[in-house]
């Protein structure tokens, strides 16, 4: 690209590009028409808003900004704000979405012509535009990685098909329904109805109930002439949602966004939105970005499943998407679960919310009887008992319930044996090839790799050379295997990631299922249910374990009927299990916030995870101007054995460091990264850094 002295102007790392507008001096469409006079065949500028601001596909830190470039004549009906387009960066074309025409530009030198535009349907809307680019900031990231996650992939044939029509008539909206349980759930639709932005942390009773809930909160936002947003962590809980809706909307008002339509379908329905045909969408994290017109009501349901964690940069997660959101548009907010996280306390602590939750003699009405029990002398008083491993309470609990509807049986992994130890010494059983973690897929297999795939038939200790292993962790296959042992003539069904089931007969049955696949009962509820194995969940090392335990275990307790029994293994004494008792979440999560405060960790503070090699952290660090008050933990080297064997590249030589802030200074922490991996990215650092702010897992 060449200036006006006709010098070419580069930028560095990338060579010949437009630079961003500066306030040097301004470009004008006359210079632009005077540039291009008397040459035969040459562009001419658009008449009306001549300059396009673009937001270039391309992730590099340093470039993290629109640049400008001339709309031809011939291109001045197509480039419409929001459109699609190819233009020439660093001598190739790649892909951008137009952000505004202006009439002129802040660029002293000559601008280059967009090449094509790929589509003049207007995908990106100027709210989601500035929404994706706070994002950015938030999670010290670059604008064109969120627009990847806000819009989706372009489906030419999907563009063409005419706009199906929005749906006539009123929505009939009869009283505060399921909110009538909650003392200031009828105050909470009512300020949606006027048009508020009231914003509530919603802790709802067990049962179904709170997808009518939720569909009531819907219809009252869209009477009142907004629109509204939901996203639920997996398609099960979108597909509930999704069928209250209908039947508190009718057809046509509100679509569900999954991936299990197929992208032309899911493409498809995201126009609906963004064409205002459709005003109410659910749909999972990806849904957060959904162009939803005039905005009034955000739901985020529970929003502590790990599921919401974006695994692609810059990472954002939807409670804070949606907060953003809803305080950009003035819109309210229901942030809702049968569980309370520390993160929503803190949105009640600093009043950015209130607290919505039933009386204590309603939740006593409708919460089951929860009975925690130990493992070691129980297990000793019944013989089929200590085969299926449950206790005596367990077993008895639920031969009695089995005679009145179906029994949930959860148990934490899913497998058969997922993991193996020495029948000796009980030192880990890891494969010789990856020292990988060996486990059995059924009874009769070879014991395997679940990092290499190899095969460990002549497996033998290294330490005392014994050759059999013994179950070190049962998984959901074992189980269901020893229970229909334990229940002769008792169907029993598996519900986990290789099937999940979605609902569940009357019918006498043991279903023993993972964490966040359990199958809601008809009929009312479960008769009973069984939570196995607590000491794998609360055992983990994790900052969160406590708080995921309860969250898991409260989700499978909330689809038994009212007062039917729950037992759960797992020491009473323990804050989690007596929560659980209790049906007390809110006390639970403000205690774990206060011991999280006194030890500085989040989200009593805030934090950034920096992974990478030695000298890549040492460099970014350099780089950045941290806040005051900013501490570096670390770097510790990053623990291959949690997800896998080492890459090339990876593995040992990886660290991570820990950036921690007060959380007034949380800001001025991304800035400060966002900054120095920018710097690093103009020199050309041969090594990345993964830059996570707030992550969900700090060892």
């Amino acid at each position: 690209m060449t200036n006006e002295g006709g010098e070419t102007e580069l930028i560095p790392g990338l060579g010949d590009v437009p630079r961003a507008p500066v306030k040097a001096g301004k470009g004008t469409a006359t210079a632009a028409k005077k540039a291009g006079k008397g040459k035969k065949g040459a562009r001419r500028p658009a008449e009306h808003l001549p300059v396009a601001r673009v937001a270039v596909d391309m992730s590099l830190p340093h470039l993290d900004r629109p640049f400008d470039y001339q709309v031809p004549a011939e291109l001045d009906e197509k480039a419409v704000p929001g459109c699609r387009v190819r233009v020439r960066f660093a001598g190739q074309l790649v892909d951008g979405l137009v952000l505004e025409r202006v009439a002129e530009s802040e660029h002293e030198g000559r601008l280059s012509f967009l090449e094509r535009v790929t589509s003049s349907e207007p995908v990106l809307s100027s709210e989601v535009a500035a929404l994706a680019r706070e994002v950015a900031d938030r999670y010290a990231g670059t604008f064109a990685d969120v627009l990847r996650l806000a819009v989706p992939p372009r489906h030419a044939r999907v563009e063409a098909e005419p706009a199906p029509e929005a749906p006539d008539g009123e929505i009939a909206v009869d009283g505060p329904g399921p909110w009538e349980e909650y003392p200031a759930g009828p105050s909470f639709l009512k300020a949606l109805a006027e048009g508020r932005a009231p914003r509530a942390v919603w802790t709802a009773l067990p049962g179904p109930a709170w997808t009518r809930a939720i569909a009531r909160a819907v219809a009252v936002a869209l009477k009142g002439g907004r629109g509204a947003l939901v996203v639920m962590a997996d398609g099960g809980d979108v597909a509930r949602v999704d069928e209250a809706l209908g039947e508190e909307l009718g057809t046509g008002r509100h679509v569900a966004l999954t991936a299990e339509v197929g992208p032309a379908e899911r493409y498809r329905r995201w126009l609906a939105i963004r064409r205002g045909t459709a005003r109410a969408v659910v749909g999972t994290r990806a849904a957060m970005f959904a162009p939803v017109e005039d905005l009034g009501l955000v739901v985020l349901w529970d929003d502590g499943d790990d599921v919401h964690a974006e695994p692609h940069a810059p990472y954002p997660h939807p409670r804070e998407v949606l907060a953003l959101r809803a305080h950009r548009a003035g819109a309210g907010a229901l942030i809702g679960g049968f569980t309370r996280t520390t993160e929503a306390t803190v949105l009640v602590e600093t009043g950015w919310a209130h607290a919505l939750a039933a009386d204590r003699l309603r939740v006593r009405a409708t919460m089951p009887r929860v009975r925690p029990v130990g493992d070691d002398v129980e297990l000793s008083r019944d013989g089929a008992a200590r085969t299926a491993r449950l206790t005596h309470m367990a077993f008895q609990t639920a031969r009695q319930a089995l005679e009145h509807g179906p029994v949930l049986v959860q148990v934490p992994r899913r497998g058969y044996l997922p993991g193996l130890a020495c029948g000796r010494c009980r030192g880990p059983a890891r494969c010789g090839a990856c020292q990988g973690p060996l486990s059995l897929t059924s009874a009769h297999a070879a014991p395997y790799c679940r990092w290499c795939g190899r095969i460990a038939g002549d497996w033998a200790c290294p330490e005392c050379g014994f050759r059999q292993v013994r179950a070190v962790v049962v998984g959901a296959r074992r189980t269901a295997e020893e229970l229909g042992r334990a229940f002769p003539g008792v169907l029993v069904r598996t519900s986990g990631r290789d099937a999940v089931l979605d609902r569940i007969g009357e019918e006498r049955a043991l279903v023993v299922s993972t964490p966040g696949a359990e199958p809601v009962a008809e009929g009312g509820g479960y008769a009973a249910a069984l939570l196995l194995d607590g000491w794998v969940l609360l055992g983990r090392a994790d900052l969160r374990a406590g708080e995921e335990t309860l969250r898991r275990w409260m989700n499978a307790a909330a689809l038994v009927r009212p007062s039917a029994p729950v037992v759960v293994s797992a020491d009473g004494a323990l804050p989690p299990a007596q929560a659980l008792v209790r049906w007390d979440p809110v006390t639970y999560a403000e205690r774990e916030l206060a011991e999280r405060r006194e030890v500085g960790f989040p989200p009593a503070v805030r934090m950034a995870s920096l992974t990478g090699t030695p000298a890549a952290i040492r460099e970014l660090l350099s780089h950045a101007r941290l806040p005051g008050g900013a501490e570096v933990l670390g770097p510790v080297p990053v623990a291959v054995g949690a997800k896998g064997p080492a890459q090339e590249g990876e593995g040992a030589e990886k660290e991570r460091a820990l950036v921690r802030v007060p959380r007034p200074a949380g800001a001025a922490l991304a800035k400060a990264l966002q900054e120095a991996q920018g710097v690093r990215s103009a020199r050309k650092a041969p090594e990345t850094v993964r830059v996570q702010i707030d992550p969900l897992e700090l060892i």
